[in-house]
């Protein structure tokens, strides 16, 4: 008879090599998201069939990253929903971004469809409202410098921007002429409602605008998207000639102004 496999047989528990379970790991992680989870939680996933030791380098990684995200998230959310993180351009999602056509250097914000969103909204307002000098823009602050009951505290998430905030001090209405504040209502329709200004707010902040939906809307990807394939195209997006005072675009803009100041 033919001698059988070690590999066989019911009893047999099947082992792992080395490059196969860190695959492993890194597929759980991946999946998931390893700083999210507890790390027993991770390991049990990655080794449920195996019967080796867990390797130093993996263990060290997966405790590395859960520090990495201890250091970064704040641990509590800002009005709008978004995860305030205590640090920018330090690993976490919050980087400084640039704002093409401007002279500033740029603005630290949220990676990906929030930076796309208020990048085209400082480019507009540069472009339309009034020119912009390096240094007018602030973006993420450290959330222990803020008031997190306020709408300023969005800055720490990565989803808010200040522009000038020394030319509109907060509490203080009136700072924009009004065919400025035209081109604000225009941009915010544009917009699709997904970014507030804090001049609508009970106490007002002129400086400040703010992504205004939850982490996951889809207003907010569908509007990312539209700006981008702007980008693409020759003539669109920011800096291209708009009609503000169209019948549609004041209808529009006048409808988002009502509803974002009965929610203040």
């Amino acid at each position: 008879m033919p001698r059988r496999s070690p590999a066989s047989g019911a009893g047999h528990r099947r082992v792992l090599s080395r490059r196969a379970l860190l695959g492993r790991v890194a597929a759980v992680g991946g999946a998931v998201g390893v700083a999210a989870l507890p790390l027993s939680h991770v390991l049990s996933q990655a080794y449920a069939d195996a019967n080796n030791p867990i390797p130093a380098r993996v263990r060290d990684a997966l405790r590395s990253a859960q520090d990495r995200t201890r250091r970064v998230l704040a641990g509590s959310r800002s009005p709008n929903g978004w995860e305030m993180e205590n640090v920018s351009d330090d690993g976490g999602t919050v980087y400084t971004r640039p704002v093409p056509g401007t002279p500033l250097k740029g603005v630290a914000v949220r990676m990906g469809d929030v930076e796309t969103v208020l990048v085209h909204l400082v480019r507009r307002f540069h472009y339309e409202v009034d020119p912009l000098r390096r240094g007018d823009v602030v973006g993420w602050h450290d959330p222990a410098a803020l008031a997190r009951r306020r709408p300023e505290s969005n800055l720490a998430s990565g989803t808010a921007v200040r522009i000038r905030p020394g030319f509109y001090p907060r509490g203080v209405r009136g700072g924009f002429f009004p065919q400025q504040e035209v081109v604000i209502r225009d941009i915010l329709a544009e917009l699709d409602g997904v970014v507030r200004w804090g001049g609508d707010d009970r106490t007002p902040d002129e400086s400040l605008f703010s992504v205004d939906v939850r982490p996951g809307d889809k207003r907010l990807v569908r509007v990312a998207a539209r700006i981008r394939g702007w980008q693409l195209e020759p003539g669109a997006g920011a800096g291209s000639a708009v009609n503000v005072l169209s019948g549609g675009r004041r209808k529009a803009a006048r409808a988002l102004e009502r509803r974002q100041r009965s929610l203040a």
